[in-house]
C-alpha cells in the first residue's frame, strides 16, 4: 500500500526524527517499557513531570500504542534484528497505515462487495487527512488506534452479516484493543447502539443483529474496565450509558419477536403489552438510577472534551485549557478540501449507491459518515475519523460508477446501415442504444418463467409486475438498456473518472511530501536564497542536557514540556497531559504577570530555568507570544488578579507602540524581546509583522544563560536572592544613622569634660 511508504521520504530528507510533541512522551514510556518490563510500567511514578506532584504513567496513560511498539521491538530483537527503540517507533505508523487500508478493503467488501473495497483501500491509503498522524515519526496514538477502529466497525458489520459467535467474540477483542489504544473508542460505543436502534425503528431486527451486539456490550465493557485509565468509567460515566439502554431495548425487541413465534395473534396482543410495560418500566429504572449516580457530578458524568464535542462553546466558556490546542478548533473550509479534495464530490454518489439497495452494512456506512461529518466539523483532529468515512463512500461511488460506464462499452456493439432493425425485428438496436446478448435474452426468459409461477403466492403488488413481465417479453430489455450509457458517454465518463482520480494523487503526493513530512521539531522555509533549516528546538534541549544539572527544574508553556523531559532529561512543572488545571494556571499566572511576581511564584516552585519558545526573528507564528492570551485566560480562570482587559487595547492584543502597559510590562514579553531591538535596531517583529512597544529594558530578577541561532528558543536562568545585598545595605543604614547621630552631638558640649 502508498501508505506504508509515505515515511520513507520523510526519513531520507529529515533523517529518522519523531515528530511533534506527544510522541516524545509515547517514546519515552515505551523506552522505558522496553527496559523495565511490563510490571514496572504499570506501577511507574514518573518525578519528572508535574513537578512537585508528579504522575502516575501507569495509570494515567492508554498504553496500545506503546504495548505495541514494544511487543514489535522484543519481537525483532529475538529474532536477531538490532533495531533501537527509536527506529521501532518511527516507523509503526506506516505499517499500521498499511493495516488500516486492509481493514477498509474487509469493511467495504461487507457493504458493497470487492471492487469497492479495493478503491476504499487504495483511496485511504493516499488520503492526506489520514496521512497527517500515518508518516514516519508520528508516533501518537492514532497511529494504531484508526486501524482498530476500522476493524472494529469491521467484525461489527461482518457478525451482522453472518451471525457468527465467533466474529463477535474476535469483534469484543478488537474493541478492547481500541479501549487500549486511545480515548476515542467512545465513538465506537456510541455509533454501533446508534446503528442498531437504527435497525430496530426500521423493522430490520433479526438474530444476527442480538449476535452482533450482545456481546460487544458485556465483554467489552468487561475487557475496558480492565485498562487502568478506564477502569470504573466504563460503566459510571455517561459516554457509556447509551450503549447499556440500548442493550435493555434490544433484549425487550428479542423477547416480543420470541413471543411472537409461540403465541396465537391474540395472546400475542397481551404478551406484549406486558413485555412493553415491564420493559419500559425497566428502561425509566435503569434511566433513574443512572441519573441519581451523575447527578453530584457537575458535568453529569460527561468528561469536558465530550461536552465540549456535544456543546462547541462549552470549552470557550467553561475550559480554556481544551480551547487553547489548535486540534480543538473547528476546521474551516479550505481545511477539508487539504484534507479530502475531491472526496467531497463522491460522497454524495455513494450515499446514493448505498441506499440502491439498501442493507444493515451500507446504512452503517452511511450511519459512520454523518456522525463523523458533525465531530469533524467541531473538532478539526477529528478530521481523522472522517477519513476512512470518506473514503469507504468514494470508494463506493467510484466502483459503481466504473461497473456502469465498463458495462455500458462491454455491451457496445458496432451496427452498420444495412443492418438496421425493421418494426418487425426482435432485435432491438440503434446507434444510441445498446444491443442486448444472448445471455441477457436468456436471463430475461428466466425472469417471465419465474414471475410467472410465483404468480399465486405473491402479493397484488408483484402480481402485477408480474403479469406486466408476462404480457410484454419486451420490458426487462428496456429496464436493462436504462443500465447502459452511449458509448460516447461511457469513455467521456471514464476519462473524467482517470483525471479526477489523477488529480486526487497529485494532490495527496504533494501533501505528504511537503505538508505533513516535515517534523516540527526541525522546521524549513524556502526562499530565493535557497533552502533554510531551523534546528533550534533540539540545539535548546541539548543545551540544557549538557550545562545544567540533573535535578534543575525547567519551566516553560506545557506545549513543550513533552519534549523538554524526553530530549533534555530534565524535570518540568507542566507538560502535555494538562490534568492539573491549577497547575496549568499557575504557570500562564507567572508568564502574565511582572518580573518581581513571576520571580516568586517560580521560586516558590524550585524553578531554575524559564523556557520561552519566539518567533518574531524568523517570522515563526505558533510561538509564545501568539499563545500568551491563553496563558491569561486559563491563569484568569484560577487566580481573578489576572484580567484579560488588561492586556488589550480597545479589544485588540497588541505588542506594538499600542500595547497596555500591563502587556509590555509582563515576564512574557521580557523574555521574548529582550535584547530583541539589537538584531536590526528597530525591532521589527516578522512574525506580528511590526515594530514592537518596548525596546530597551533591562532584567532584574532573570538573566539571560542561552538563546539559539535563529532566536527561536530563549532560555532564562533566575537569579539567586539578594540577601547579602540586602544585608549591606543595613549595614549602610545603620553606618549612616550613628554618622548622623554624631554629627547631631558634636554640637554639644562633653558633661565630663
Amino acid at each position: 500500500m502508498p501508505a506504508s511508504h509515505v515515511g520513507v521520504p520523510q526519513v531520507i530528507k529529515y533523517e529518522s526524527v519523531i515528530h511533534e510533541f506527544d510522541p516524545y512522551f509515547n517514546y519515552r514510556v515505551t523506552q522505558f517499557l522496553s527496559k523495565s518490563g511490563i510490571y514496572e510500567f504499570w506501577n511507574w511514578f514518573d518525578d519528572r513531570t508535574w513537578y512537585p506532584l508528579g504522575r502516575v504513567i501507569g495509570g494515567t496513560v492508554y498504553p496500545g500504542l506503546t504495548l505495541t511498539a514494544g511487543t514489535i521491538w522484543w519481537l525483532l530483537n529475538s529474532l536477531n534484528i538490532p533495531l533501537s527503540v527509536e527506529t521501532v517507533c518511527v516507523f509503526t505508523a506506516p505499517i499500521f497505515s498499511a493495516n488500516a487500508s486492509w481493514a477498509t478493503y474487509l469493511l467495504t467488501k461487507e457493504a458493497k462487495g470487492h471492487g469497492a473495497g479495493l478503491m476504499a483501500a487504495t483511496i485511504l491509503a493516499m488520503v492526506p487527512s489520514y496521512i497527517s498522524r500515518s508518516v514516519a515519526g508520528s508516533y501518537d496514538n492514532e497511529a494504531v488506534a484508526i486501524f482498530a477502529l476500522i476493524f472494529t466497525f469491521y467484525l461489527y458489520v461482518k457478525t451482522l452479516n453472518t451471525g457468527s459467535l465467533f466474529y463477535a467474540t474476535l469483534n469484543a477483542l478488537s474493541y478492547f484493543y481500541m479501549v487500549c489504544s486511545w480515548g476515542g473508542y467512545t465513538f465506537i460505543i456510541n455509533l454501533i447502539p446508534m446503528h442498531v436502534l437504527l435497525c430496530i425503528v426500521t423493522g430490520r431486527y433479526s438474530s444476527r443483529l442480538y449476535v452482533a451486539y450482545a456481546p460487544l456490550v458485556v465483554l467489552g465493557t468487561l475487557l475496558a474496565a480492565l485498562v487502568p485509565v478506564v477502569g470504573f468509567n466504563a460503566v459510571l460515566t455517561s459516554e457509556h450509558f447509551a450503549s447499556f439502554l440500548v442493550f435493555i431495548i434490544l433484549h425487550v425487541v428479542a423477547l416480543v419477536y420470541y413471543i411472537k413465534g409461540l403465541l396465537t395473534p391474540r395472546l400475542f396482543k397481551v404478551a406484549m403489552t406486558f413485555v412493553l410495560t415491564v420493559g419500559l418500566a425497566l428502561c425509566l429504572a435503569v434511566v433513574a438510577i443512572l441519573a441519581a449516580l451523575v447527578a453530584s457530578s457537575p458535568t453529569k458524568g460527561w468528561s469536558g472534551r465530550s461536552l465540549s464535542l456535544l456543546d462547541p462553546t462549552y470549552a470557550s466558556k467553561y475550559i480554556p485549557i481544551i480551547a487553547s490546542v489548535s486540534e480543538h478548533q473547528p476546521p474551516t473550509w479550505p481545511s477539508y478540501f487539504m484534507a479530502i479534495n475531491v472526496l467531497a464530490f463522491l460522497v454524495p454518489a455513494g450515499i446514493i449507491s448505498c441506499f440502491l439497495p439498501l442493507s444493515d452494512a451500507s446504512s452503517f456506512s452511511v450511519l459512520y459518515l454523518v456522525t463523523s461529518v458533525y465531530f469533524s466539523g467541531v473538532m478539526v483532529r477529528l478530521m481523522l475519523v472522517l477519513a476512512p468515512a470518506v473514503c469507504i463512500l468514494s470508494g463506493i461511488a467510484l466502483s459503481e460508477a466504473f461497473n456502469v460506464l465498463t458495462r455500458s462499452m462491454k455491451f457496445q456493439r458496432p451496427i452498420s446501415d444495412d443492418t438496421l432493425p425493421t418494426a418487425g425485428d426482435s432485435t432491438p438496436g440503434s446507434s444510441s442504444t445498446a444491443t442486448i446478448t444472448t445471455s441477457t435474452k436468456n436471463a430475461n426468459i428466466k425472469k417471465e418463467k419465474m414471475g410467472t409461477i410465483s404468480k399465486e403466492r405473491s402479493s397484488k403488488k408483484s402480481r402485477k409486475e408480474t403479469e406486466l413481465v408476462g404480457s410484454s417479453p419486451v420490458r426487462p430489455e428496456k429496464e436493462e438498456k436504462l443500465c447502459v450509457l452511449p458509448s460516447e458517454a461511457s469513455a467521456m465518463g471514464i476519462l473524467f473518472l482517470i483525471m479526477l482520480c489523477g488529480l486526487y494523487v497529485i494532490h495527496c503526493v504533494w501533501a505528504a511530501a511537503e505538508a505533513y513530512s516535515a517534523p516540527s521539531i526541525v522546521l524549513t522555509s524556502r526562499s530565493h536564497d535557497g533552502l533554510h533549516v531551523y534546528d533550534d528546538f533540539r540545539e535548546s534541549y541539548a543545551w540544557l542536557r549538557h550545562n545544567t544539572e540533573v535535578d534543575d527544574k525547567v519551566a516553560s508553556w506545557w506545549d513543550y514540556g513533552y519534549q523538554t523531559t524526553a530530549m533534555a532529561n530534565r524535570t518540568v512543572i507542566v507538560d502535555n497531559n494538562t490534568w492539573n488545571n491549577t497547575h496549568i494556571a499557575t504557570v500562564g499566572t507567572a508568564m502574565s504577570s511582572p518580573e518581581k511576581g513571576a520571580w516568586e511564584i517560580f521560586n516558590s516552585l524550585d524553578v531554575k530555568y524559564v523556557l520561552v519558545v519566539f518567533g518574531g526573528l524568523i517570522g515563526y507564528p505558533s510561538d509564545d507570544i501568539n499563545k500568551f492570551l491563553w496563558m491569561v485566560r486559563i491563569g484568569g480562570g484560577e487566580f481573578p488578579h489576572i484580567k484579560e482587559q488588561d492586556y488589550l487595547r480597545d479589544g485588540n492584543y497588541r505588542v506594538d507602540a499600542q500595547g497596555t502597559p500591563t502587556m509590555l510590562n509582563c515576564l512574557m514579553y521580557k523574555l521574548c524581546y529582550y535584547r530583541f531591538a539589537e538584531t536590526d535596531g528597530k525591532g521589527f517583529d516578522r512574525a506580528r509583522r511590526y515594530e514592537i512597544g518596548r525596546k530597551h529594558f533591562k532584567l532584574t530578577h532573570f538573566e539571560e544563560v542561552f538563546t539559539t541561532q535563529h532566536w527561536m528558543v530563549r532560555i532564562y536562568k533566575l537569579k539567586p536572592q539578594k540577601n547579602r545585598v540586602r544585608g549591606k545595605l543595613k549595614l549602610k543604614l545603620k553606618s549612616s544613622s550613628k554618622t548622623s547621630l554624631m554629627r547631631k552631638g558634636a554640637g554639644k558640649k562633653n558633661p565630663w569634660q
